[in-house]
């Protein structure tokens, strides 16, 4: 579980330079995210080739996998969509959102008990981020794309989880990526057709963007959240997603001084995320030590030496 938990928070801080680089990158959302699953993919299917992985898998299971690759292509245009018509921290700060759709999809999805606990502490981050802006008319276009994104990002964990162990890691992700760059594919020309692009090519500096995009946003964060959600739940990956925008908003500051955009009230707001972050790591470690101990009494139960009278 703890090694689990820090190839989670490892991705999610690799996923808060996402929207410097959404920013960095002068394509359209739509093409931006074509580009990012193209080379993601081409690379990644190389990586696999020099490696000889098994890609063998059921064809219904392949199917459940590209579809999964759908649902987070939309999560990745909506959350471009949402910097590029506010601005990195608007885009970020609205993936707080996620843990509080993923307390409503995931009982439904995978079937499990839905939890008061859970449901809460999704709150307290929905309360951090109404602190965080003050709802400004130049930010209500992209803080609604930026919702429409964190609820694709909810569902796409909350199947992730429910499929996941159906096939390696590699796997998943080679079919997930395979749906993603098809189901853009496909919709690209209507696309770009109601959201034309000033360029389809992109320029030296967004290649240089989109590598580090694809292959160290992409790839390695993706590799590594596969590997803990094997470990945690999808409210817990998403619940601890809430620190991507802590990570991401402060690099904002840094790359592009967007603090003089925001609210006195920002800083209250980041507290209560990252609060309830911390409370949901403690109760996922306080869960864990129990369920230790009663294995640990299964295997060894207590038994009394003398006879009872």
């Amino acid at each position: 579980m703890k090694s689990a938990l820090i190839k989670l928070h490892i991705a999610v801080f690799i996923w808060g330079f996402t929207g410097i680089l959404g920013k960095f990158i002068e394509l359209n959302e739509g093409l931006l995210v074509w580009y990012r699953l193209l080379i993601t993919l081409s690379s990644f299917t190389l990586f696999l080739y020099f490696t000889k992985s098994s890609l063998n898998i059921e064809k219904q299971n392949a199917k459940k996998l590209m579809l999964n690759g759908c649902i987070i292509g939309l999560h990745w245009v909506f959350f471009y969509g949402s910097i590029k018509y506010s601005n990195v921290s608007v885009g970020l700060i609205c993936l707080s959102t996620i843990s509080f759709f993923t307390a409503i999809l995931e009982p439904i999805i995978t079937k499990t008990k839905f939890s008061i606990t859970s449901a809460m502490l999704s709150l307290l981050g929905v309360v951090g981020i109404a602190l965080v802006f003050h709802f400004d008319n130049r930010y209500r276009t992209g803080i609604i794309i930026g919702l429409i994104s964190a609820f694709f990002s909810a569902l796409f964990s909350c199947y992730n989880k429910k499929n996941v162990a159906i096939a390696s890691t590699e796997a998943v992700m080679f079919y997930q990526l395979l749906g993603g760059i098809i189901f853009l594919s496909i919709i690209m020309p209507f696309y770009l057709k109601y959201f034309p692009s000033t360029s389809l090519l992109p320029t030296l500096k967004d290649i240089v963007g989109l590598l580090v995009l694809s292959w160290v946003c992409t790839i390695v964060a993706m590799w590594l959240s596969l590997q803990a959600l094997k470990k945690v739940t999808a409210f817990t990956q998403n619940l601890t997603l809430n620190l991507e925008p802590v990570y991401g908003v402060a690099l904002a500051f840094i790359f592009y001084n967007e603090q003089k955009d925001l609210s006195s009230t920002f800083y209250w707001g980041m507290l209560l995320i990252i609060l309830s972050v911390v409370l949901q790591m403690i109760r996922v470690y306080k869960q864990h030590k129990k369920q230790q101990l009663l294995t640990s009494l299964e295997m060894f139960p207590y038994k009394n030496p003398l006879p009872l009278e």
